[in-house]
């Protein structure tokens, strides 16, 4: 039988060395999980100080090399793990972003294909819209043609704008197919094009008074200028720049006053007054300035009834349920 002074040999902790004894179970505790180090993660951690807990039996004492490399290399792979852990999250959160994105465009789109289902499309490439964005551009070529003085040439070419403003109001009228709200925009444009291009051209050629030139283009200006707020208005959101110069979406409709009907009638008379009187020579006649001061009378009463009346447009509202019944009743009764 071992005497205990041997068996405190062989163990090689003296028993009188309690400081030692604890400096070994210290050691060996690194093999011990002692509590987790991150809450949210397996990583644990062991005393890697190597010093004894007992502040009164072991004052001084200093950790090992091997305590210190043990600690160290525990330090560095919890440090790794936690990094490892961040970057996963890190990459969750990128692709939780990326799908929020990806959500949030799939619902702009569907509310925009919403509002293009609420905006009503037509089709624009009728005759009567063909046969105003000809008259439209007509007039500056029949401009040249007065300031060249042919003013035979003149003539032809406006009684075949004139019939041509007849034609397609006749058959907007007559083929429900052929009727458009774009037509309520075109046909006016295409007038004050006309208009607007023999006054400056008569006017150049001293067949037209200054001031009713001026109170002609004014007028016309005005109207169409109101005709793009109108647009930009009636346009629902969202409104951009490409929807908003899309012919195709019918936003809104024009609807000239009966003293604005009554003032285009009288403009174009007394333009094809004023043309014709080189041709037959009665540039001086009281009757056609006289003539004039109607003109420029019911230019100015027809810009005051587009200020002061409220149903010179209408807007297009149409919502997806009366779609189909709107589609279904268009251009009937």
């Amino acid at each position: 039988m071992f005497s205990s002074k041997m068996m405190e040999t062989l163990i090689g902790i003296p028993r009188h060395m309690k400081c030692c004894k604890n400096i070994c179970r210290n050691y060996l505790s690194l093999a011990q999980i002692r509590k987790p180090l991150y809450s949210k993660c397996n990583i644990n951690y062991v005393g890697i100080l190597g010093v004894c807990n007992n502040p009164v039996l072991c004052q001084g004492k200093k950790p090992t090399n091997i305590q210190l490399k043990a600690g160290k290399d525990l330090l560095k792979n919890a440090i790794e793990m936690k990094k490892e852990i961040l970057l996963e999250k890190k990459d969750g959160f990128v692709k939780d972003m990326q799908i929020r994105k990806t959500i949030v465009k799939d619902k702009v789109r569907e509310k925009m294909e919403e509002m293009e289902e609420i905006v009503e499309r037509e089709n624009v490439f009728t005759i009567p819209n063909l046969l105003c964005v000809g008259r439209g551009l007509m007039a500056p070529y029949l401009g040249y043609v007065i300031i060249q003085q042919d003013y035979s040439l003149g003539m032809g070419l406006l009684v075949f704008a004139g019939f041509t403003d007849i034609l397609d109001g006749y058959i907007a009228r007559n083929w429900p197919s052929q009727a458009s709200k774009m037509g309520s925009f075109l046909d006016p444009m295409a007038d004050k094009l006309l208009v607007g291009s023999l006054a400056i051209s008569l006017t150049y050629t001293n067949l037209f008074p200054l001031w009713l030139c001026g109170m002609v283009l004014f007028r016309d200006a005005f109207l169409i200028g109101a005709g793009f707020v109108i647009r930009w208005i009636s346009l629902p959101p969202p409104k951009t720049f490409t929807r908003y110069f899309d012919v195709t979406h019918a936003t809104a409709q024009l609807e000239p006053t009966f003293i604005s009907k009554i003032n285009t009638a009288v403009q174009l008379i007394a333009i094809a007054s004023s043309l014709g009187a080189p041709i037959w020579d009665y540039a001086n006649h009281p009757v056609l300035h006289g003539l004039w001061y109607v003109t420029g009378a019911t230019t100015f009463a027809a810009a005051v009834s587009y200020i002061v009346s409220k149903d010179t447009y209408k807007i297009i509202k149409e919502s997806r349920k009366m779609k189909g019944k709107s589609n279904a009743n268009k251009f009937t009764g």
